[in-house]
């Protein structure tokens, strides 16, 4: 099969796109001169293999989420994000749909903190952006599983350890926040076939749905069970960003503990582990 106008763009792009901007180390002889198809694959959190179909034009259909994910893990401008929607034959979302962009100024803010984990979600809470040291703090994320609310009620859950009682918490704001989103984008099929998922899938989400709880999420000490370095208490803060409804979920250590140690220690070994 023919290279498509989708496939050609993606490779073009990738061999443009800079693996030190997009937070990969850059030492050691490399073949590509942009990112590797196993980096642009880890940064989209799609397979490496549907990567190398949609190159090939093996693959002509992907969807509005993977495209989305692409165009972040490229560092798109709109108008390139809108040329990319374009060759994958779709329509960019536009108002009334939860918003997924991630703007070079809230990316360039992300760059500099490539000694802390963090992860940009949307307003349905699907990761959209990871870095490298929070993929190795919390482990990769693919399909479902990227989404925190479908996660927690019907898939795997995280590493972070909960009593009783906090989970009770996260899973009341969890379902607060996710009406309300749907209440700001009622137009958003995505979301509201989640909803319908977890509503038709998980008693306790229908429970919660259906009782409205109330709810948000709020900065608190998490301990992240991680299968490596051990055990990490952790502050966890959650930030918006004005007019974009994107959430910004930063962890840090307190200074000079044993979990600044362990963080430390993850640095190293989540990043030989990530391009190995």
């Amino acid at each position: 099969m023919a290279i498509t106008e989708f496939g050609h763009t993606v490779r073009r792009w990738r061999d443009r796109a800079s693996p030190a901007a997009a937070g990969l180390p850059v030492g050691g002889h490399r073949r590509a001169t942009g990112l590797r198809r196993e980096e642009l694959a880890l940064l989209a959190g799609i397979s490496v293999d549907y990567v190398t179909r949609l190159e090939q034009g093996r693959a002509t259909n992907p969807s509005e989420q993977v495209v989305e994910a692409l165009g972040r893990a490229l560092r798109l401008s709109g108008a390139e994000r809108e040329h990319l929607f374009n060759a994958a034959g779709l329509v960019p979302p536009g108002q009334g749909t939860v918003p997924a962009y991630i703007t070079p100024s809230v990316q360039r803010m992300l760059d500099r903190l490539t000694g802390t984990p963090v992860a940009v979600s949307d307003a349905a809470w699907t990761l959209l952006l990871a870095n490298p040291l929070y993929t190795a703090l919390m482990g990769e994320r693919r399909g479902k599983e990227r989404n925190a609310v479908w996660r927690n009620f019907l898939g795997s859950g995280s590493r972070v350890r909960h009593t009783p009682q906090s989970q009770r918490a996260l899973e009341a704001a969890q379902v607060a926040t996710l009406r309300a989103t749907t209440s700001r984008y009622p137009a958003d099929q995505r979301l509201l076939r989640l909803v319908a998922e977890l509503r038709a899938n998980s008693d306790r989400f229908a429970q919660l749905w259906e009782s409205r709880a109330v709810g948000g999420h709020e900065a608190s000490l998490k301990t992240v069970d991680h299968p490596q370095v051990g055990p990490l208490t952790l502050d966890c803060d959650v930030l918006s960003v004005a007019g974009s409804d994107l959430r910004i979920m930063i962890y840090t250590a307190e200074p000079g503990t044993d979990d600044a140690e362990r963080l430390a220690l993850l640095s190293v070994i989540g990043t030989q582990t990530l391009v190995g």
